[in-house]
C-alpha cells in the first residue's frame, strides 16, 4: 500500500486564529498524510519573543481544528504549535498529529544555536522515541533543529520508524539552505528510511521543504516561497533501498 504525502510549506503568522482559518484552507483533499510546518499555530515572532501567551494545551483550539480539518478530508494531518508546560513561561514545542492515528511530539533538542536560545523561551521534551503507524508504514517524529542530532533519528528507526517526518522554522542565513537539504539526506541515507521535511517558507525561513527516498534521492523538492508539494510512498522502496545498503542490519552493537 503506497502512502500520498502532502507538505504545506507555508507561513503562519502571529494571530492563532488566522492560522487555524489557513488549516483548512490549505488541507489538500487528495493525500493521505498533509504536514505543516513547525509552529504552525502561531509563529516565533521576532528573535526573543515570549510565546508562552499562544501556548493551549493539545485539547484546545489548534489541536482541535487539526482533528476536525483531518476528518473532513478524510486524511491524517501533522502540525506544529506551542503546548502548555509545567513551567507557565516555557511552552512546550509541539507536533500534533490528528486523523487515521494520533501522537504529541514535544521537540527534544531546543535551539541554542546560531545566536539564537531557544531554550530560554522553551522547555525540552522528554527523550522518547514518538512513532505512529500509518497506512502500512510507521511514522517518527522529529522537529527542525532535531535533524542535527543523528542519534535522534536512530532511536526512532529503532523503535521502528521508517518514515522520519520534520516539521520545521529552519531559519534563514548563510550556509543554511546547504545545511538543510544536507542533513535531511543525511538522515535518510544513514536510516535507508523516507524523510519528510517540512519548513515554513522565505525570506524568514529557507523553505526547501522536501521528501527524500531511503537512498537518499529527492523525489520532490520546494523553492523558498510559499508552496504545496506532493509524492507518493512506496513501502517496496524501502524493501529495495536495504537489500542494497543493509546498513541497519550490519551493525554491530
Amino acid at each position: 500500500m503506497t502512502l500520498t504525502v502532502s507538505l504545506v510549506q507555508h507561513a503562519s503568522g502571529l494571530d492563532p486564529a488566522a492560522n487555524r482559518l489557513l488549516l483548512d484552507e490549505l488541507t489538500p483533499r487528495d493525500a493521505d498524510l498533509v504536514v505543516f510546518p513547525e509552529a504552525f499555530a502561531r509563529d516565533f515572532g521576532p528573535a526573543g519573543s515570549d510565546v508562552s501567551e499562544a501556548a493551549e494545551p493539545v485539547t484546545g483550539p489548534f489541536a482541535s481544528e487539526v482533528a476536525r480539518v483531518a476528518a473532513d478530508r478524510g486524511c491524517t494531518v501533522l502540525a506544529g504549535m506551542f503546548e502548555s508546560s509545567e513551567d507557565p513561561g516555557r511552552p512546550w514545542n509541539t507536533l500534533v498529529l490528528r486523523g487515521a492515528v494520533e501522537a504529541d511530539y514535544r521537540k527534544v533538542h531546543l535551539y541554542d544555536s546560531f545566536g539564537y536560545k531557544e531554550s530560554e523561551r522553551l522547555s525540552a521534551g522528554p527523550i522518547d522515541a514518538v512513532t505512529a503507524p500509518l497506512g502500512g508504514f510507521t511514522l517518527g517524529l522529529m522537529t527542525c533543529y532535531d535533524l542535527r542530532f543523528p542519534e535522534q533519528a536512530r532511536a526512532l528507526v529503532d523503535a521502528g520508524a521508517d518514515v522520519l517526518v520534520a516539521p520545521s522554522a529552519w531559519v534563514a542565513g548563510e550556509r543554511k539552505v546547504d545545511h538543510w537539504r544536507t542533513l535531511v539526506r543525511a538522515r535518510a541515507i544513514e536510516n535507508t528510511t523516507y524523510v519528510v521535511a517540512v519548513g515554513q517558507p522565505g525570506p524568514r525561513y529557507t523553505g526547501h521543504s522536501m521528501v527524500v527516498d531511503p537512498l537518499g534521492d529527492i523525489l520532490v523538492e520546494a523553492g523558498d516561497g510559499p508552496e504545496i508539494i506532493a509524492t507518493t510512498l512506496d513501502p517496496e522502496a524501502l524493501v529495495r533501498a536495504r537489500r542494497t545498503n543493509p546498513s541497519l542490519a550490519n551493525r554491530r552493537r
